[in-house]
């Protein structure tokens, strides 16, 4: 029986990841549940599950919380010290981090300080301070388990391989909504065409990240931290049916592609039950209803962003944080339609060049320039 912290449980991943849950319980128990803001569905989660904890975010709903638990025997918190506290529960063996953003930089590393194995979907954890998280992880004898499709694809396609040097790994792409489309196209569009992923269900902000291919960016410099890989080792590859979920290729040539449907529960059960696969209902792949598997480049002078991530990694220093920090800024501006599509990189780059750049940031760096970026970038948004 793992015992398992959701930080992020009402989001895509959070949710996905109880359904998995649910289909366990002889493997499975649940311990933390926490929430930004929907009091609602986080309640009905822990009447269901009925956790040691929940956490919710939002101050403002912490009475609301309460009274609704009252009598359970589940203890309520509230707000970000708060959350950071919960992933210390003795019991717990597996923190899933399913919060999206910076926001959840410190919960992870507070979990890892504790000992607790990580399963991590927040990518912008190692985006923003890889180098920093691999010590901790080390020096706390923790796993890092990758939960998004790709990585999780890497990490099984490097199984029984670790006497064997990787030469590169492909992160594969669907694409987004808007494959194949140029600029003059993507100066009109609206949040409701992004917003319309055509192979995955996922949150409002990586759903504009894949637009954009952000996400594929966030993805290539959180992979050079997990697979300890040089910039040149990583190569994106746009594949638009999302089968092939990445590639890992050895110093033989020899290539490996872990493959299946676009279902993020499968990469979820991977990384809770680690080791172990584990027996599930699932629908399996039939290859006759895919008859072509097609790759693409993808487009770097159209989709800026996926070549900022690249710079941003031969950069190093606090360079990542500042790209990431801008880009949570504009994607809001964006869902907000307070900013234009192609305005979005428009910002970013601004700020990857005018913010000040340190080269061997601490934690407290990576803060003061998260900071930093967001007021020159919000700033930024209401000059447009």
């Amino acid at each position: 029986m793992k015992h398992i912290a959701i930080l992020g449980s009402t989001g895509s991943i959070g949710t996905q990841a109880l359904e998995v849950i649910r289909d366990h319980p002889e493997l499975f128990k649940v311990s933390v549940l926490s929430a930004g803001n929907n009091a609602g569905l986080l309640i009905e989660q822990a009447l269901e599950f009925h956790p040691a904890q929940v956490v919710i975010g939002d101050e403002q709903k912490y009475e609301e919380v309460k009274q609704a638990l009252a009598g359970t025997g589940i203890q309520v918190l509230a707000g970000e010290e708060a959350l950071i506290e919960s992933v210390k529960l003795p019991v717990i063996d597996v923190v899933l981090t399913a919060v999206v953003g910076f926001c959840g930089l410190r919960p992870t590393i507070a979990a890892i300080e504790a000992g607790k194995h990580i399963a991590l979907a927040n990518k912008e954890t190692l985006v923003v301070a890889g180098e920093l998280i691999n010590a901790l992880a080390k020096k706390n004898k923790v796993s890092i388990l990758p939960v998004d499709s790709e990585h999780s694809a890497i990490f099984q396609c490097l199984q029984g391989e670790a006497a064997n040097q990787v030469e590169k790994i492909y992160l594969t792409a669907s694409g987004g909504p808007f494959r194949g489309k140029k600029s003059d196209f993507l100066a009109s569009v609206t949040k409701k065409e992004a917003l319309k992923h055509p192979n995955w269900t996922m949150g409002a902000k990586i759903t504009i990240d894949s637009a954009t291919l952000m996400n594929k960016g966030l993805e290539v410099i959180e992979a050079k931290w997990l697979f300890d890989l040089e910039p040149t080792q990583i190569d994106v590859i746009i594949h638009p049916q999302s089968v092939i979920h990445s590639i890992a290729q050895f110093q033989d040539g020899s290539m490996k592609a872990q493959m299946g449907l676009p279902d993020m529960k499968l990469p979820i059960q991977y990384a809770l039950g680690y080791p172990d696969r584990i027996l599930n209902s699932f629908p399996r792949f039939d290859f006759i209803k895919y008859a072509q598997l097609t790759f693409e480049q993808p487009d770097l002078s159209t989709f800026r962003s996926l070549g900022f991530a690249f710079e941003a990694m031969e950069r190093g220093g606090n360079v990542p944080c500042i790209m990431n920090a801008a880009n949570e800024v504009v994607v809001r501006a964006f869902l907000n339609d307070e900013l234009g599509f192609l305005e979005m990189s428009e910002v970013i780059e601004r700020c990857m060049n005018e913010v000040s750049y340190i080269r061997d940031p601490n934690l407290v760096d990576f803060m003061e320039t998260d900071e930093e970026t967001r007021k020159i970038a919000m700033h930024l948004v209401t000059n447009y």
